[in-house]
């Protein structure tokens, strides 16, 4: 018996990787997505790092904000570095079984590095909130240490979120026993809650308060000098830059989450590769954020122009005035 079983799985395991031998013939989509997927890892590659040489090497930039910026960076450059490449190879291929060590960690790092990204939103929209309600606190209420206590909780549920997502996924049976982007099932996930809704919704409804309490300030101010209507102008431009990011995300983010929703409660019919393509919709927000620093924020324009040039290896710029 056990021969046979062995002999069975063999000749399945065959069977499917003669299947994905037929893409050989379709060389020309093939390398149409390897150079979609190399240059969509590269920009996030390269623009992420610019972010984080910038947060780190200006001494100007060592603000509790642009540390959750920091932690925003890191998550979407390793989805650029660990993520895509190995997604890559699952959609070009199907001889990889979904029992591999490499699938579980790949899923693993994917549902980690989505969450940790909306959490760590979720915690940009809270600083946000005391930077323009309640200005005479900010600096008690959000200082470095709180701020780094944010981050490490924020990672802390994103992991304990994916290892809960991804044991229990090894206990359910693969009928396809293929590695997929996502397990496509017909039971509704309660995590799911906790990975996009809940921290949407907080999202939505801090940046709804901040932009009732800004256009009130902006009324406010209108008969002041003009350098405090200048300087509260600069704020409002960063808020609103800060509500792009939250856009953006959601755009890209929402349509995978409510397709797989509607899918595992049988409310519509979705094919598996439209979710895929709105999983690959959801992967390029990280090349996204790194663009909207770089056109909004001109201390992070300047900081950047410094580092393509190469200025910061001709002496120590550390503290050179960016804003």
């Amino acid at each position: 018996w056990n021969n046979k079983s062995n002999t069975w799985i063999m000749v399945e395991d065959h069977r499917v990787c003669n299947e994905s031998a037929e893409l050989d013939g379709q060389t020309v989509t093939s390398h149409a997505f390897n150079v979609f997927v190399v240059s969509l890892s590269l920009l996030i590659t390269c623009g992420n790092l610019l972010v984080i040489i910038s947060v780190i090497y200006f001494k100007q930039l060592h603000t509790p904000t642009n540390y959750l910026i920091l932690s925003l960076a890191v998550t979407d450059l390793l989805v650029g570095t660990l993520v895509l490449p190995f997604s890559t190879i699952l959609s070009l291929s199907s001889c990889w079984n979904s029992n591999y060590l490499l699938c579980k960690m790949r899923g693993l790092f994917d549902i980690l590095l989505c969450v940790s990204s909306i959490l760590n939103l979720c915690c940009i929209s809270i600083d946000r909130y005391y930077a323009v309600c309640h200005p005479l606190t900010y600096r008690s209420k959000m200082n470095a240490c709180v701020t780094v206590t944010m981050i490490l909780m924020s990672w802390t549920l994103s992991a304990l979120l994916a290892i809960s997502i991804t044991v229990r996924g090894i206990n359910q049976e693969n009928l396809s026993r293929r590695c997929n982007l996502f397990t496509a099932t017909k039971q509704f996930s309660p995590e799911t809650i906790f990975e996009f809704y809940i921290p949407a919704i907080i999202i939505l409804s801090i940046y709804l308060k901040i932009f009732m309490v800004a256009k009130k300030q902006a009324r406010q101010i209108q008969n002041t000098m003009k350098s405090e209507a200048a300087l509260s102008k600069m704020e409002n431009k960063a808020n609103i830059t800060l509500a792009i990011v939250l856009g953006v995300f959601l755009i890209c983010w929402t349509p995978f989450f409510l397709s797989i929703g509607f899918h595992s409660m049988g409310i519509v019919t979705i094919p598996v590769a439209a979710i895929e393509a709105f999983k690959w919709l959801g992967w390029s927000n990280s090349m996204l954020n790194p663009l909207v620093y770089a056109f909004f924020y001109r201390w992070f324009r300047r900081a950047f122009t410094m580092i393509i040039s190469g200025q910061i290896f001709q002496g120590d710029f550390s503290n050179t005035k960016l804003l």
